[in-house]
């Protein structure tokens, strides 16, 4: 409890700051200051009469400002005085109103207590003891130097002092109130005004020292407190002419922005109605200021005008807005904000609107030009960079306006019309500035704006990246156990132990690097998903497309060979091997997390898909005549030729298919088939994956289709190019206008397909080349002179793509030799005689 001489002191304090604060209204004539009480509810608002609502004034004691209250019956005496307290920025504790000399008790509401139209009701200050008198003796001796400082008075160490208050009391949740009662904001602006340079930096080194406290506040309620103290610095900075170029201001609302992100979503916080207008007005501002940094993106030099701050401080704020009109449902009244009663807030929804527009409007322009750049220069990789230096902040743009599009009707529309006609520029934004630390699953919505390039890219970053200083994983493999022996290394590994890399070496091989990785990945997964090894079951139609098979538990082992496995397709794509097999539909959407339909099935199973397609296709009344004899069972047959009944849903045996069912029936029989049945190994492979890609096996089967996958497990399907293949090569040792080489090239333009890839296989253990043909290589061909006798076979170093051979003296020499090599067989052993 306070003692009488604190009760003194502070009661002496207010008396001062009253004197002050009615000197400070002689000097200004009396003004009206209008405030609305919002109705509690849009709902209550509609019952209401006209007769229930009440126009009066509240005339303050102590200063010559009248309040105009336009309020309701049914409103508290506590929610009028909360409305006058952020108004005239008086702490609602020191707050009290009388009316006809009778103090109005905050729980009553006006009707109660007899407020009638017209009424003039006084506003006093209640003068009482408070529970932290050091806080205000604090504050006041702040507020005497900053005044000395005003009078231009010398004080020693003047913001060592004010720095030291802050550190010391802003994280008491009683300064706030003290802090705003005595008006320091206004001091400290005021103060920065003053002719004097050394005022100046004392009050730009307090505000910034201020606002860097606030941030560094650990309670999120103080910091929903101090926000409307940095809005409030803002706004006084803003009056007093200081703009987007001036360094304090926006350090400022830097810091309010990223209060923003702090404290919340906008609307929940109790001065929603003051910080929505400070909100609107710094979208705008901030909006201006991309709108001038999107124009200089659209010229030849350095667009670096606008850094990634203030690109999130756009986001920041708009998001808040955003947020806060989704919860609502688009309703932005049933916010607090009535319109009739507050004419200021009425554009602020439309006003997102506007800046979303202009923004996406101007996008648009800028991949435009950036379109005409790729298509009419002709430059190397270094210039195009250096041409979009700057453009990096493009995508972290179009994903906060996609999330504004889901504001307003037709918005997305427009969003996603702009995309799809500049779908290349927004495909190559991706593959060059899209990063893990970004969210870019709003593509996910509509994926046709995209190309393979960027959805592979997209999914390709949810990989963790090569740790270097973890020690590559080493294996020792003997080539006629390859799957047994790497089964025992790769499964038993942790997952932290293949962050380095994986190294590889044959038994009694000499080669190691990355060319006999590549051929262990192919090597492996052929036998993984070797039929005889019943693991998975081939497409009828494609033996190269794969799904679990339902009869693999007679392995054992068939659940941990499943985990291994789904390890091995997450590492060959990680390390961007093409291992020549891919997936079935059913398998990649079940490992995508969705749900299996009757069009999946058709490459799988084509008999069960045209068996249950007729059963769809049946005319109702023969289907109703039961003449196929059908319920909502099957018969499976399980080991030594026992056959068992399973229902499909609970009492199937007893429900009888008809043309009402049927749709239900087959989709129990699909799911029961192609999902239940394989669910365990779908499971196992899964976890495997999500070991290597930690976790974001989903995110990563989302952003692709199954034809993005086929291309990353399969690669290119078309013939090789034997042109293509020529482009590509270099000559380290030979011309290219050396008959040796003009020799290579007629030979290998005669080979058949097979014989092309099993020579690509030997020269650089790529079993198939990517989508982009031999440009996707990590590295150009080259073609080496070795200093052998010609009686020796050509050989190769797969990690360089280097392909030697010694200077044959013909071309029937040269031919026999690469026709040797280019049987299957001896290409397995990297050239080696």
């Amino acid at each position: 409890m306070s003692s009488p001489f604190q009760t003194l002191t502070v009661i002496a304090f207010h008396k001062q700051f009253i004197a002050d604060a009615t000197a400070t209204a002689d000097r200004h004539p009396p003004r009206l200051i209008n405030v609305s009480i919002p109705s509690s509810s849009k709902k209550n608002k509609k019952r209401k009469t006209r007769s229930s609502r009440l126009q009066f004034f509240v005339r303050m004691m102590w200063k010559c400002d009248t309040l105009v209250i336009r309020a309701s019956r049914e409103d508290t005496v506590e929610t009028l005085l909360v409305q006058i307290s952020r108004k005239i920025k008086v702490p609602v504790v020191y707050l009290r109103l009388i009316y006809k000399g009778k103090e109005l008790r905050v729980e009553q509401n006006l009707g109660e207590c007899g407020v009638e139209n017209d009424a003039n009701l006084q506003l006093v200050g209640r003068l009482k003891s408070i529970g932290c008198p050091v806080v205000w003796r604090a504050t006041q001796g702040i507020v005497s130097l900053i005044r000395c400082l005003c009078r231009n008075e010398v004080v020693c160490d003047t913001y060592v002092l004010i720095e030291n208050h802050f550190k010391k009391y802003m994280d008491n949740p009683e300064y706030f109130g003290v802090f705003m009662f005595m008006k320091i904001p206004a001091l400290l602006v005021n103060l920065l005004m003053s002719p004097w340079a050394s005022n100046k930096t004392i009050a730009d080194l307090s505000i910034r020292g201020f606002v860097q406290k606030s941030l560094e506040v650990k309670c999120i309620t103080l910091q929903g407190l101090y926000i409307e103290v940095v809005l409030e610095f803002c706004e006084m900075l803003r009056g007093v002419g200081c703009k987007s170029d001036n360094l304090l201001y926006v350090y400022c609302r830097n810091g309010f922005a990223t209060l923003l992100a702090h404290v919340g979503v906008l609307f929940r916080n109790s001065k929603r109605r003051v910080l929505l207008q400070g909100v609107s007005y710094c979208v705008r501002e901030v909006a201006d200021g991309l709108l001038k940094y999107l124009d200089s993106s659209m010229s030849c030099v350095n667009s670096g005008e606008i850094s990634c701050s203030d690109v999130r401080g756009f986001v920041n704020f708009s998001t808040p807005l955003r947020e806060g009109m989704a919860e609502q449902e688009g309703e932005f009244k049933n916010c607090g904000v009535h319109y009739a009663e507050d004419p200021s807030l009425a554009g602020v929804v439309d006003q997102l609107r506007i800046v979303f527009i202009q923004l996406l409007s101007k996008m648009d322009e800028c991949l435009q030009f950036m379109e005409n750049c790729l298509a009419n220069k002709e430059q190397g990789e270094e210039d195009r960079d250096a041409t979009h230096c700057g453009r990096s902040h493009y995508l972290f743009i179009l994903t906060e306006l996609y999330h504004i599009s889901k504001l307003y009707s037709g918005a997305e529309e427009m969003f996603w019309g702009v995309l799809l006609h500049r779908k290349n520029m927004l495909s190559y934004l991706i593959v060059w500035y899209a990063e893990i630390t970004d969210d870019h699953r709003w593509v996910l919505e509509n994926i046709g704006v995209t190309n393979f390039e960027s959805r592979r890219h997209l999914a390709m970053i949810l990989f963790p990246v090569l740790k270097y200083e973890v020690l590559e994983f080493e294996m020792l493999i003997d080539r006629s156990q390859v799957l047994d022996e790497s089964f025992e290394y790769i499964s038993r590994a942790k997952p932290d132990s293949l962050e380095g890399g994986l190294l590889v070496e044959f038994k009694n091989e000499d080669a190691r690097g990355r060319g006999v990785l590549r051929e262990w990945f192919v090597l492996v997964c052929q036998e993984i998903f070797n039929p005889r090894n019943t693991l998975y079951l081939a497409c009828p139609d494609d033996q190269s497309r794969f799904f679990p098979n339902a009869a693999s538990k007679v392995d054992p082992l068939h659940l941990k060979y499943f985990s291994f496995s789904g390890r091995m397709i997450a590492l060959a794509l990680k390390s961007k091997v093409h291992v020549g097999i891919v997936f079935d539909r059913v398998f990649f959407k079940q490992l995508a997390g969705n749900n299996i339909t009757l069009e999946d099935i058709r490459d799988a199973d084509p008999m069960l898909y045209h068996g249950y397609k007729k059963i769809l296709e049946m005319n109702a009344d023969y289907i109703d005549t039961d003449v196929l004899g059908l319920t909502f069972s099957i018969e499976v047959e399980e080991e030594l030729g026992h056959r068992r009944v399973i229902e499909l849903c609970p009492g199937g045996e007893s429900i009888v298919v008809d043309s009402k069912n049927r749709e239900m029936y087959v989709d129990l029989l699909i799911q029961n088939r192609f999902v239940t049945s394989i669910s365990e190994q779908v499971s196992h492979f899964a976890t495997g994956f999500d070991d290597i890609i930690y976790g974001k096996r989903l995110e990563f089967f989302r952003y692709l289709d199954l034809e993005d996958l086929d291309r990353m497990l399969r690669g290119s399907e078309n013939a090789i190019s034997v042109e293509d293949w020529k482009a590509h090569t270099e000559y380290d040792g030979y011309k290219e206008i050396d008959r040796q080489i003009s020799w290579f090239w007629e030979i290998v333009g005669r080979m058949s397909v097979e014989q092309k890839k099993v020579l690509l296989f030997f020269w650089t253990s790529v079993k198939c080349l990517p989508v982009e043909g031999f440009r996707g290589l990590a590295s150009h061909l080259s073609i080496c002179k070795s200093n052998e006798p010609e009686n020796h076979l050509p050989t190769s170093h797969t990690c360089l793509y280097e392909l030697s051979f010694p200077p044959y003296s013909s071309i029937t020499i040269m031919q026999d030799r690469l026709g040797l090599i280019t049987q299957e067989h001896m290409s397995c052993s990297f050239g080696i005689p």
